[in-house]
């Protein structure tokens, strides 16, 4: 075995700490310039770098503020059609889903006994007429007989009271064809009311009755239409107030809060509280003329409670909270961003009035708001907008 010197062995051993330092000293270097698994990528930029934001407009603006509830549609009127006579139902005259009017003929039954009713009704009557006008005949005959002792009084008192008797038999008579021309009359179903009529019940050729509770098709009024709502009891008193000064608006709104669907007026505030929910009921109505409303279907609904004038709005967005309670990112010239402290009223449909801490024509952040701190640079990808005014949304104060 070869064997080195003992200086050149402490040579090389010197040499291989070098490198391993360097190794260390590299590895250090990376260190600083690699992130750790803890660094936080989402740490507020400094210097140059800026966040792309989104920015409304604060608006100066009348404001309406809305109550919100969910109520259901409820018809105005609904009448279930059976007949009131019993018999065959002879013929249908509607189509489903027609739109009728009062006394529009829906469908018949069979008529023919109770025509016949009818006609032996008047025929008794004609008779009896014949007997009274015989009788009336006979009565001034024994009238005129009777002082020159042709006739005793006895007679002419009996012929008075057959007359009598005969007109009171004639309103007997009368009575029945009335009768028989009701029952007659019922025959011919029509529809008590203007709507839409359903689905048929029953078929023709079904013998239906006066006492039965099946129908033979339900008539439906769309025009107008009520909607029943509910609203926490504490707007009770605002809405009191709100219709002793007039009409009271309410908006029906579809159920993902996209679409006006009505505009109608508050009719009435229920009698009393349900305890259980803390809710008191209303009810509204609404023209319908373009049939947006359904009975049965449920709906959002918005009650103008007020309208704010001239009122600062901002997107709803912009509104942060801290421990110091509401602010907002106000954009200033040189697209920093500083801390501004707000108050705010009612919040409505993704819009905020606000009462102090900002101006009209100042704008303020609605996104990225994680990213943000006081004096942020910030830049503007998102584009800017102004705070709609009018929104379509429901509110609470």
């Amino acid at each position: 075995m070869k064997k080195f010197p003992a200086k050149m062995r402490i040579s090389r051993t010197r040499a291989v700490m070098a490198g391993l330092g360097g190794v260390f000293v590299l590895a250090l270097a990376g260190a600083e310039l690699l992130p750790t698994e803890h660094s936080n990528a989402a740490a507020p930029p400094k210097g140059p770098n800026a966040v792309d934001v989104d920015t409304a407009v604060a608006t100066a603006a009348d404001t309406p503020v809305y109550l919100a509830g969910l109520g259901a549609v409820q018809a105005l009127n609904t009448v279930t059609v059976t007949s009131r006579v019993d018999g065959a139902l002879d013929r249908v005259f509607f189509t489903e889903g027609q739109v009728v009017k009062p006394g529009d003929l829906l469908a018949q039954i069979d008529p023919r006994t109770y025509q016949a009713a009818y006609d032996q009704a008047v025929a008794t009557k004609a008779k009896d007429a014949a007997l009274l006008a015989n009788a009336k005949v006979d009565l001034e005959r024994y009238a005129k007989l009777a002082p020159q002792n042709l006739a005793s009084k006895q007679t002419v008192d009996t012929q008075k009271a057959l007359v009598a008797q005969y007109e009171a038999q004639l309103k007997v008579d009368q009575a029945a064809i009335d009768n028989a021309k009701t029952q007659l009359d019922y025959t011919r179903i029509t529809s008590p009311i203007q709507g839409r009529t359903g689905i048929r019940q029953v078929d023709p050729g079904n013998n239906l009755h006066a006492t039965g509770t099946t129908g033979i098709v339900v008539v439906t009024q769309l025009q107008p239409i009520s909607v029943i709502f509910t609203l926490p009891e504490e707007d009770r008193l605002a809405v009191a107030q709100a219709m002793h000064a007039g009409p009271l608006q309410v908006n029906a709104v579809s159920r993902d809060g996209k679409t006006d669907l009505a505009t109608g007026t508050v009719m009435l505030v229920d009698n009393q509280i349900d305890q259980t929910t803390g809710t008191i009921k209303l009810k509204a109505s609404f023209p319908n003329t373009d049939e947006h409303l359904w009975p049965g279907e449920f709906v959002n609904v918005k009650v103008l409670k007020q309208t704010r004038q001239n009122a600062l709005t901002i997107p709803t967005a912009a509104i942060q909270r801290g421990p110091k309670g509401l602010y907002a990112y106000v954009v200033k010239p040189d697209s920093t961003v500083e801390i501004r402290p707000v108050k705010t009223a009612e919040d409505t449909g993704g819009v905020t009035v606000v009462t102090d801490g900002l101006k009209a024509g100042e704008r303020v952040t609605i996104s990225n708001a994680y990213r943000l701190q006081d004096g942020a640079k910030v830049s503007f990808g998102g584009g800017e907008k102004a705070a709609d005014a009018s929104p379509a949304g429901s509110a609470k104060p």
